[in-house]
């Protein structure tokens, strides 16, 4: 192929040979250099592209393994809060029951003290000022709580032992009549003799009464003595601890014996007039160490 170029200036005419196998390969050639060189770009770009996504995936990755681990960490702390509500609890449970106790043994107002009723409380709302605890506040407030409620606990342990003790020195210390019915027929000191006229001392207080009724312990102990004594007839004898013994004599019958706990109140003899005795009645007399003392002060006349 013949090219002719002519141009305006200076009347020049150019003229080019073409061979069309040539410029077919040269344009055939230059498309395929186009495409290689666009194909490399896209694999460059791709390439990183690529590359892109795989520290998207990594850091999707990481995020999901922190999501799990806090879920794992949240998921102990929920359960070890539960533990603690769960001790705090049964040692609340235990706290009622110990109130319970205390308050039957005060002979308090059980409706007044009622352990297992929640406290009556109150007061207007305060909107404006609702805020929701952090955490933190919470976990300290919960240590505080069950710091206060061993303290309590501890305390009333200690004031249960004091009101236990204070019941068992009241019910082994005499007091009270040996008798449901009947009169103070005899008084504590000196007296004359029922059977001599003589002045003589009464180591006792003696309560008349009607035959085969009720003699009764006047305090809890240990049956020391049960059978005849000479002027006593059939006599009783008490040990409640502490130097404190009681005697109970002139009985019809004795209804318990030697080596029996009694408790206060109960039963332990028939009223009699066995021994030196001018009529039915029961003798009573109160020893502290061994030595007779006037039992007026131990009975409610």
């Amino acid at each position: 192929m013949n090219i002719i170029l002519f141009t305006n200036k200076r009347g020049q005419v150019w003229n080019f040979d073409v061979n069309l196998l040539h410029a077919s390969l040269t344009v055939v050639f230059g498309l395929v250099v186009l495409l290689a060189a666009a194909v490399y770009a896209g694999v460059l770009l791709g390439s990183d592209e690529l590359h892109n996504v795989a520290n998207w995936q990594d850091s999707v990755s990481e995020q999901q393994a922190e999501i799990t681990e806090a879920r794992l960490s949240a998921q102990a702390d929920i359960d070890a809060l539960t533990l603690r509500v769960g001790q705090m609890q049964a040692q609340m449970l235990r706290l009622n029951a110990l109130g319970g106790r205390l308050v039957s043994q005060s002979d308090l107002d059980k409706d007044e003290f009622d352990f297992d009723a929640v406290p009556a409380v109150g007061g207007p709302e305060d909107v404006m000022n609702r805020e929701s605890v952090p955490l933190a506040d919470f976990l300290s407030m919960l240590e505080q709580l069950e710091t206060e409620m061993v303290d309590r606990e501890q305390k009333l342990s200690v004031l249960e032992s004091l009101l236990m003790s204070r019941s068992l020195s009241e019910r082994v210390t005499p007091s009270g009549r040996p008798v449901e019915e009947g009169w103070l027929s005899s008084r504590y000191g000196k007296r004359n003799d029922p059977f001599t006229g003589k002045q003589d001392f009464h180591k006792g207080l003696d309560f008349a009464g009607k035959k085969g009724s009720e003699v009764i312990a006047v305090g809890d102990g240990v049956v020391s003595w049960a059978g005849v004594k000479s002027g006593y007839g059939k006599l009783i004898e008490i040990n409640h601890g502490n130097g404190y013994a009681t005697r109970y004599g002139h009985n019809q019958s004795n209804l318990v014996k030697i080596g029996d706990t009694v408790k206060k109140g109960q039963q332990i003899a028939l009223m009699g007039s066995t021994g030196r005795s001018t009529g039915p009645h029961v003798h009573f007399e109160v020893l502290h160490d061994g030595k007779a003392v006037n039992p007026s002060k131990f009975v409610a006349e």
